[in-house]
């Protein structure tokens, strides 16, 4: 007893000395002339403010996504009796692909790009950093809970969402709680405490197999799928909503005409497979009945320079323009217009980014992963200052701050999922490949990259000093994630469906993920303090 409380007294008296002694700063060095008490809420709030910008960025890269996936492919069918042709138009994504290589992996772009900086301003040391890891943990905890804690009470009073496809989620939720796992069993069983090339890359390598197994479950291979047939689905799979956007002063019809196609006609990112087992795929819109000859219209357009620099001006147009409705309260136009500008720095810089309608979406979409990137570098910088000027654990932060604000793009598109859609399909689909994406990639690619130099550099495998508090998070988390699916399991044998319901059942259920989240923060955040 005696020895746990001098412990604890230590981490104390390490913390206090690193919150008198901290001298760097983050922009100017003027910095170290302030209180360390003012110099943490400055830090906290540009920490927020860069989270704010995440969720600026995300309505760029969802809607550059929009048209990558829904980029289709003609196809020219010969009837073998009668010789008669017959074109249609399929998608050139599988969508459960898509919902894991581009939904998932995108909303998660933010803790992979913080992990991955972390492990390359760590180069050349033998011990991993711990930001990284910490995030994507803490992300895990924060996708399972409070994001399905949403999620189950966003349909409306008495509205009912179930899983339609049981043998991809399956295999998703298979793959996911594997991923953690496999996890624990690199930190304490097979090299305790240390990370070896072969351990790194074998985690990154999982990535492709779970790709693999998803894409043999959505197909239905023989012998490599789960005997599960998929529900009965309407044929308007996203419910059709008015969305007249007009582009003035866009200076030429050509640009109107695309403008207007794609702002009637996009098609929802969170959709899933269609039913019909031919490997064709259900139109999403109703405007897509007529698809073929629609698209062929739009292709036939050609999209020159003064074409892409007016919808680029556009942009930055519409990043400027302030909207109000004119029955508007004079206090909650006050309150839009003091968030407009709080959201102006960021929206005019994301401007800068491509339209989206060039080249099917993808150079948005690149350039978007590109700006999520830059905000991930401040965001480790920033943590690195909070952490030396209050002595607070870098674990800490990440398991908490960190983990809310770069899994935001995560919340959002969960949440957009389970109003737009009629089914829980991609709502919980995110959430689960989410996870999958954050081991596999968020932290096999950066202990791939610090294992395979020191590796040659010095024929040594990357040490994790805090293996033990990690550890202890994946008991935790594993625990608490078990009693989360027993919710969602008892939810479809009850209701007959995960998110919805009885609203005070519905309520109720929100308010249990988010009690098991504040487990898993504080018994984490606990034992990395060395308090448990």
């Amino acid at each position: 007893m005696a020895t746990l409380h001098s412990n604890n007294l230590t981490v104390f008296v390490d913390a206090a000395l690193a919150h008198q002694k901290c001298g760097d700063y983050l922009v100017f060095r003027s910095e170290t002339y302030l209180g360390n008490e003012l110099r943490a809420a400055m830090y906290f709030m540009g920490l927020a403010y860069c989270f704010i910008g995440l969720s600026a960025i995300t309505d760029r890269f969802f809607r550059s996504m929009e048209n990558v996936v829904k980029q289709t492919r003609k196809v020219v069918v010969i009837d073998p009796l009668t010789k008669v042709e017959t074109v249609r138009y399929e998608k050139v994504w599988n969508y459960a692909i898509a919902d894991i290589a581009l939904l998932a992996f995108g909303t998660s772009f933010p803790q992979i790009s913080l992990a991955t900086i972390d492990a390359i301003r760590n180069l050349g040391s033998l011990n991993a950093g711990g930001l990284g890891p910490g995030t994507l943990v803490g992300s895990a905890a924060f996708d399972l809970f409070p994001i399905h804690a949403v999620c189950v009470v966003v349909p409306k009073a008495g509205e009912l969402k179930k899983i339609s496809d049981i043998g991809v989620w399956l295999v998703e939720l298979f793959w996911s709680f594997w991923a953690y796992i496999w996890l624990y069993i690199i930190l304490k069983v097979w090299t305790p405490n240390v990370v070896t090339l072969l351990e790194s890359s074998l985690t990154v390598l999982q990535y492709g197999l779970l790709l693999l197994n998803a894409y043999a479950q959505d197909m239905r291979w023989p012998y490599l799928s789960l005997p599960f047939s998929r529900s009965e689905r309407p044929e308007e799979w996203v419910p059709e909503e008015a969305s007249p956007c007009k582009h003035e002063n866009l200076g030429e019809d050509s640009v109107d005409s695309v403008a207007d196609y794609e702002d009637r006609n996009i098609v929802d990112i969170f959709s899933i497979h269609g039913d019909n087992e031919t490997g064709t795929y259900q139109a999403l819109s109703s405007d897509e009945v007529a698809e073929s000859n629609i698209e062929q219209v739009v292709r036939n357009i050609k999209v020159d320079n003064a074409t892409i620099l007016s919808l680029w001006k556009q942009q930055f147009v519409d990043a400027l323009m302030f909207e109000h409705k004119k029955l508007e309260g004079i206090f909650l136009r006050s309150v839009r217009f003091i968030w407009f500008l709080l959201l102006l720095p960021w929206r005019f810089m994301f401007a800068f980014v491509p339209p989206y309608r060039i080249a099917h979406g993808w150079i948005a979409f690149t350039c978007s992963l590109l700006f999520i990137s830059s905000i991930a570098f401040i965001v480790t910088k920033i943590t690195d200052m909070i952490s030396c000027v209050t002595g607070l654990n870098p674990y800490v932060i990440a398991f908490t701050a960190l983990a809310a604000g770069t899994s935001w793009p995560d919340l959002v598109a969960s949440k957009i999922a389970a109003e737009r859609q009629t089914t829980a399909d991609s709502a919980i689909a995110n959430i689960t490949c989410s996870n999958s994406v954050n081991i596999y990639v968020g932290i096999g690619i950066p202990w791939l990259i610090d294992t395979t130099y020191n590796y040659f550099a010095y024929h040594e495998p990357l040490r994790i000093e805090s293996a033990e508090g990690l550890s202890f998070s994946l008991l935790v988390f594993f625990c608490t994630s078990v009693g989360c699916i027993s919710v969602l399991v008892l939810r479809r044998l009850v209701f007959g469906a995960e998110l919805g319901g009885p609203r005070i059942w519905a309520w109720i259920t929100s308010g249990y993920f988010m009690l098991l989240w504040l487990i898993f923060v504080t018994l984490s955040s606990l034992k990395v303090s060395g308090l448990l």
